[in-house]
């Protein structure tokens, strides 16, 4: 192996990326949004950049604990390792950061970056692309349903065509809700629900039948993580609606949650959820072989994060939804590049790597 393409330096900081605005979901409101960075550089001037957004209430990992680690363990992960065994290092990763799966996205996407600019392909190359571009759905929190109709009416004026509308809090509202915004945008709009958690299984029931004529694309994780056994008593067509969130974290969850009875018709893959690229892959894979479609979604994120993701959903041939709008409300990011919003799609950059540039210099 060339001893050039060796990783001879490593740098990790934390950003607070801040919101235009804050949003709530289910259970919490959403205010700031602390990202953590890993970027590498090899001997022959090659670098790569990973980004990773904690997600305490989904995984347990906070920003300080992902940044302790990455500060703790990149250099002995990565320095003087060469950039073609990047199975080897993913997995070693993997195996020193049980706990961090931000952390671990961080590393995993720094690698890939450099990686696919040594190939000087675009990263979806790397995998195989099967899509060119997807829509993508753009988030309206929980508000108001006078609010959340007003937002509605300017993201279709904005391009999107499709909706995803935070519930859970109480099903009754969430009723009146869709009824409204199926009222306020054409039928051609596409409506996406995502529950965080927030409903039983009689609210489920519930909300399905009284928003049956509306048109309703997917539910996201309507019941609790605990209760996913649950599921397997609802009829097929509500199973099949239904996508796993919450519930689906790494390789390991895809593999409980593809055995029959299935319990969700979809998998929403997030790389902060599971940890990478590496494992999103294995969890597509799984998907593939069972027949379930995909969903990728992401946390607030970087541009850096949410363009590997972008990259990765192109690459598998079962994706089906895209929710990649976590760097959209950001007031400010590290990078610029790596994808194209043109009415409501997400197109990759045909560049090397993830197609991001840096906005200013990376100090030691």
């Amino acid at each position: 192996m060339c001893i050039r393409d060796r990783i001879k330096n490593v740098r990790v900081w934390s950003e607070d990326l801040k919101l235009t605005q804050p949003y709530s979901i289910s259970y919490e409101t959403i205010d700031s949004v602390e990202n953590v960075f890993v970027h590498i550089e090899l001997e022959n001037g090659i670098w790569g950049i990973g980004s990773g957004s904690p997600a305490e209430f989904v995984t347990g990992e906070d920003h300080v604990s992902c940044l302790n680690v990455l500060n703790d363990h990149s250099n002995d992960l990565l320095i003087n390792k060469n950039i073609n065994s990047i199975e080897a290092l993913c997995k070693s990763i993997n195996e020193t950061l049980p706990s961090n799966p931000a952390a671990r996205a961080a590393l995993d996407i720094a690698l890939f970056d450099a990686y696919s600019k040594i190939k000087k392909v675009p990263l979806f190359e790397i995998f195989g692309r099967r899509h060119d571009s997807l829509y993508t759905s753009i988030t309206i929190g929980i508000k108001s349903i006078e609010e959340s109709a007003k937002d509605a009416e300017e993201y279709v004026a904005r391009g999107f065509h499709l909706l995803k509308v935070k519930t859970g809090s109480n099903v009754d509202h969430d009723i009146e809700l869709i009824h409204k915004l199926r009222e306020t945008v054409s039928s051609s709009i596409g409506i996406r629900v995502d529950a965080n958690q927030g409903y039983s299984k009689d609210d489920l029931i519930k909300f399905v039948k009284y928003t049956e004529k509306q048109n309703i694309e997917l539910i996201e994780q309507p019941l609790p993580r605990d209760f996913d056994d649950d599921m397997k008593d609802l009829p097929k067509s509500i199973q099949n609606k239904c996508a796993a969130d919450e519930s689906l974290h790494d390789p390991d969850d895809a593999l409980r949650l593809s055995k029959e009875p299935y319990r969700f018709g979809i998998f929403n893959i997030k790389l902060m959820k599971c940890g990478g690229l590496s494992p999103a892959k294995k969890i597509a894979q799984t998907a593939y072989q069972k027949g379930i479609d995909l969903m990728w979604g992401c946390m607030d994120e970087s541009i850096v994060s949410i363009s590997a993701a972008l990259h990765i959903a192109l690459s598998s041939p079962t994706t089906k939804y895209l929710d990649l709008d976590g760097s959209f409300d950001l007031a400010k990011d590290i990078v610029s590049g790596g994808f194209k919003l043109k009415d409501g799609k997400l197109i990759p950059t045909m560049r090397p790597g993830l197609g991001v540039d840096l906005l200013g210099e990376i100090s030691d």
